[in-house]
Order: structure tokens, then sequence, then C-alpha cells
């Protein structure tokens, strides 16, 4: 595979992975609400959902390639509602809620992955835009499915690290900044049924 090729999937991934996107917003809300140490199940569900999406978009380019415009048309809407959801929760919620234990959970960042269409479609360009013409062998596409879940991740934790910096003023300003993020999350629900 020729180095530029390399070369353009990591500036692909790295853009993809950290423009804001759905379980980017929710880390840094959840981080702002309710802190390193309450939230780091779901930013452990989140880390680790982004691994096994990525891994099941590596066994779909190589084999199920006829089921997925079927799960992936699936995926879209009930993704799209999802974070609808998100959009309404992130926008009217405070930081001192009465959900505040049971909100930064593991699952809701784990589930989120699952039907969060942009990493699908992340994982899967990345592969078939770069990826395939030099090599459709399983252990090669789990590799870079691999590496780009693990690049989500540092993103991800980038969005980590910005709202632990912020912190202080999202306290103080949390109404107009949950209604922003609630807001790029209605943009994301946009992207996707366009």
């Amino acid at each position: 595979m020729p180095g530029y090729v390399i070369g353009n999937f990591f500036v692909y991934s790295i853009i993809n992975a950290f423009t804001p996107g759905p379980g980017n917003i929710l880390a840094l809300n959840t981080v702002t609400n309710y802190g390193w140490k309450k939230g780091a199940p779901l930013f452990c569900g989140i880390f680790s959902g982004y691994y096994v999406v990525q891994l099941i978009c590596g066994v779909f380019v190589f084999g199920v390639s006829t089921l997925l415009p079927r799960g992936l048309g699936v995926m879209k809407y009930v993704g799209a509602g999802y974070i609808l959801w998100l959009a309404v929760h992130i926008a009217f919620g405070r930081p001192d809620g009465e959900d505040r234990e049971g909100s930064a959970s593991f699952w809701k960042g784990f589930v989120l992955q699952f039907v969060n269409v942009k990493i699908y479609l992340f994982g899967i360009t990345a592969l078939t835009g770069y990826i395939t013409n030099y090599s459709t062998s399983l252990p090669v596409l789990i590799f870079f499915e691999l590496v780009i879940a693990t690049i989500g991740t540092i993103a991800t934790s980038a969005w980590i690290g910005v709202g632990l910096a912020i912190r202080r003023v999202y306290m103080r300003y949390y109404r107009v900044i949950n209604i922003l993020l609630g807001a790029a999350l209605l943009e994301c629900v946009y992207g996707i049924l366009k």
C-alpha cells in the first residue's frame, strides 16, 4: 500500500474523529456536568462501543456487504431518534439534576455508539475509500478499524479534556452551553436524515 494512501487515510480519520459528533458532544456535556470521576463509566462505554462498532464495520466490509445497506438504513433512523433524544436531554439538562448518578452510565455511552451512524459511515468509508483497493483480508480490515477506533478514542478524550478545562465556566453558563450542545446534536440529526 503506497505511503500517500496511508497518509490520506490518517488525515481523513483524524479530521472525521475530531469533528463534533454524538459521542464527542455527549462526552463534553457529561464531563462538564458530572466531572471526570462520575463521568468515567460513560466514557468507558463510549470507548468500548467505538471499538465494537468498528470491528462490526470491518466484518461488514469483509463479507456481509449485501446486508449493509439495509442495516445502515434502519440504523439511520434509530440513530437519528436517539441523538434527537440526547439533544433534548442535554439542552434542558441541569448540572445539579436529580438523575445525576444514573445519567453517566457505561451503557448510555456504549449504546450511543451502536446508533451513532457517523462512526459506521466513518469506518466503512475509510475502509472502502483507502484500504480495500489494496487489501480485503479480514486481518488487514480489522487492523485499520482498530486504528480508526483508537483515533476516535483519542479525539473523544480531547473533547473530555476541553470539558474539564471549561468546567468552571460551564457551571456558571450551563444553560447557554447546553442549548448550544443540544443544537449541535440537532445538526447531527439533520446531517443523518438529509
